[in-house]
């Protein structure tokens, strides 16, 4: 696993400029819409919400990242944690075309870089070094499945720096039951999603596992949604971070605290209310390392994390290494 980078403390709340909001009529004042995706990664998410009072509705999306930037960009969304490539790849994408993405990167929530899994039918042939023209299945335009497909390329000298196509053909499955059973009714050939959410349907024969690929750089970030960090609209006032977002960002690291000082409960948690088994919650706690202060992200990360999805294709390279500002809104000091 490539070594991990330990986050700088950004200034106290209170040294933060406030501003008070108008709120949308469409939820109640203080009350944040927080999209996460219902994994592992999550649990310190939900020890916030019922230890400390996080004030939010969670809201899951099981398929992923690239649903949550959709819900971002429609407005359905206040905050949310995410994969880092998806959050980068459709701000960037976005403003590609001209358009607002609608959100941007305010927090590091996981420090470690992500171990992706490369998976195959069960009954298939197939090897790592045999995808070259195979057909990937992914979650959706735009999420870490997709993404990650043109870094897996990329880091094996598949792409074609003259082809404006996709390194694999795609096969957009939505979710990871269904990915499961493309690769095994061969309507996809692999799929990449995380080790340990894949690793009980290795160990039941439903799929097979071909290979890994780690996220160079740290893997699940925060999103805000721009009314969050322009309350009268990004015209009018600097950028600043609302009381509730603060609130927030400081009740998700009492969370992360109380995980990592009540690992049995963690434990429990994943085991019984995800589809872990209590053997791989046991064995994934040890690889992840969560933010010591979520708030805040490192400048070096989002630019590294550019530089390479620039070079693999999933971004114009040139012209958006050294824009990393219109990306972040919230910089680790």
């Amino acid at each position: 696993m490539l070594p991990t980078l330990l986050p700088r403390r950004l200034a106290s709340p209170s040294q933060l400029p406030r501003q008070l909001r108008q709120f949308s009529t469409t939820r109640p004042a203080s009350h944040l819409r927080i999209g996460f995706v219902p994994e592992h990664f999550s649990t310190p998410l939900i020890f916030a919400k019922h230890n400390f009072s996080l004030d939010c509705t969670l809201l899951p999306f099981p398929s992923g990242t690239g649903h949550m930037v959709t819900s971002l960009q429609s407005g359905e969304l206040d905050l949310a944690i995410g994969l880092t490539e998806g959050w980068v790849s459709g701000i960037c994408t976005a403003q590609s075309t001209h358009r607002s993405p609608n959100f941007h990167l305010i927090g590091t929530y996981v420090q470690s870089p992500l171990r992706w899994a490369i998976s195959t039918g069960a009954s298939r042939s197939i090897t790592s070094s045999d995808l070259q023209g195979k057909k990937v299945g992914v979650s959706r335009i735009g999420s870490g499945s997709y993404v990650m497909s043109y870094v897996l390329a990329h880091q094996n000298g598949w792409l074609d720096p003259n082809s404006s196509h996709p390194p694999f053909p795609v096969e957009v499955l939505q979710t990871f039951s269904r990915l499961r059973e493309a690769v095994n009714e061969e309507t996809a050939d692999f799929f990449l999603w995380e080790y340990f959410t894949s690793k009980r349907y290795y160990d039941s024969g439903e799929i097979k596992h071909i290979g890994d690929i780690y996220s160079p750089w740290p893997s699940w970030m925060i999103v805000a949604a721009d009314a969050m960090l322009w309350p009268h609209g990004r015209h009018h006032g600097a950028r600043v971070l609302t009381e509730e977002v603060e609130g927030a960002l400081e009740k998700i690291n009492r969370g992360i605290q109380y995980f990592r000082e009540n690992g049995e409960e963690a434990v429990r948690y994943i085991s019984t209310k995800l589809d872990y088994t209590e053997e791989d919650a046991r064995a994934w706690l040890p690889t992840v390392e969560f933010a010591e202060d979520v708030r805040g992200v490192r400048r070096e990360d989002v630019v590294e994390a550019m530089r390479i999805l620039g070079q693999a294709g999933v971004l114009e390279e040139k012209r958006y290494t050294e824009d990393v500002g219109n990306v972040v809104a919230l910089f680790k000091e």
